[in-house]
């Protein structure tokens, strides 16, 4: 005989389901609960963070910028005020003689500015024009070209870069007086051109590697030769490359003192950098006609970055990516 179905066997599956719904509404409830409960910080997270990282920016460009602060000022303070330590933002304390005394309109006797300033404007043109011209078509053909021993040269013309230029200013000397290019303009911008060559190079090697074959291909296809194709199709889009080199490149040949203070002897052939020893005798130093004679130096390289600005973040942000 069949045992007959027993009322209370399906209890026990019904019981366990129903655990099981009362587990899940006391999670949710307890959810609930912790969401009701938590309270947002009084500060947001992300706005104090990022107010931190330009906190930090400030200061970290308050400390950059604090020496050139320093030398902005100390131009039209004078000497005596400077060597007291009188108040550097005391407007009583500030004149113009520095600079009259520099141009030869005051007591002092003449620094031959304009002759430093036509001799740093001849070399550091004259280097960086020559520079551009020899790393646009170095760069244009590593990019371009495959040829023999192509990385091994690259790489040697990246690390003959990274050797400091002050460890090869008494081997420069010496070669430089057996060729006979001593305190000569020619010397000075031979130098700069082999300082600056190697990252001009590197830059503009990077422009042309990401502007497609295909586009000058297509050019001489429709009747260009290769030069107009270069000129007309590759060189504009690469302009931004050349920019920044030649930025880099004169404000390195226009700011550099080592190599020049070895190589530049008379008033003929010294950079505006070099100049500033003239302030400098035995026992005495003129920090007042040094500074506003520093002020001379930066005005030329601020006005030129700020005309190229657009084509310098060009160049930083795209050149050089891939290899």
């Amino acid at each position: 005989m069949t045992e007959p179905l027993s009322p209370h066997r399906p209890s026990q599956p019904l019981s366990s389901a129903a655990s099981l719904h009362s587990q899940i509404q006391a999670s949710r409830e307890a959810d609930r609960d912790c969401r009701d409960n938590y309270r947002e910080p009084w500060f947001p997270r992300a706005l104090v963070t990022r107010w931190g990282v330009r906190f930090g920016i400030f200061v970290s460009l308050c400390v950059i910028l604090l020496p050139g602060l320093w030398v902005m000022l100390n131009a039209f303070r004078t000497n005596v005020s400077i060597l007291a330590r009188d108040n550097i933002f005391a407007a009583s304390t500030y004149t113009l003689d520095n600079f009259r005394n520099i141009f030869g309109y005051g007591d002092v006797a003449a620094i031959p500015v304009r002759q430093y300033f036509t001799n740093s404007v001849i070399i550091s043109v004259s280097s960086t024009v020559i520079a551009i011209l020899i790393g646009l078509a170095g760069g244009y053909a590593f990019a371009r070209y495959k040829f023999r021993f192509k990385n091994a040269l690259f790489v040697s013309l990246m690390l003959s870069r990274a050797v400091p230029g002050i460890a090869l200013s008494l081997p420069v000397f010496i070669i430089w007086s057996w060729l006979g290019l001593i305190d000569t303009k020619f010397g000075t911008i031979l130098v700069y051109v082999a300082m600056n060559v190697p990252f001009s190079v590197w830059l503009i090697d990077g422009f042309f590697r990401q502007i497609p074959k295909e586009l000058a291909e297509a050019a001489e296809i429709d009747g260009c030769t290769r030069w107009q194709a270069f000129w007309q199709v590759e060189f504009p889009l690469a302009k931004s490359g050349v920019a920044s080199a030649g930025i880099f490149a004169f404000l390195t040949a226009w700011n550099e003192f080592a190599l020049a203070s070895q190589l530049t002897r008379s008033t003929d052939t010294k950079t505006l950098p070099v100049g500033l020893m003239d302030f400098t005798a035995q026992f005495t130093i003129d920090w007042a006609g040094m500074c506003a004679m520093a002020v001379i130096i930066i005005i030329p390289a601020l006005i030129l970055t700020f005309i190229v600005q657009k084509h310098l973040i060009a160049g930083l942000t795209l050149g050089g990516v891939k290899g």
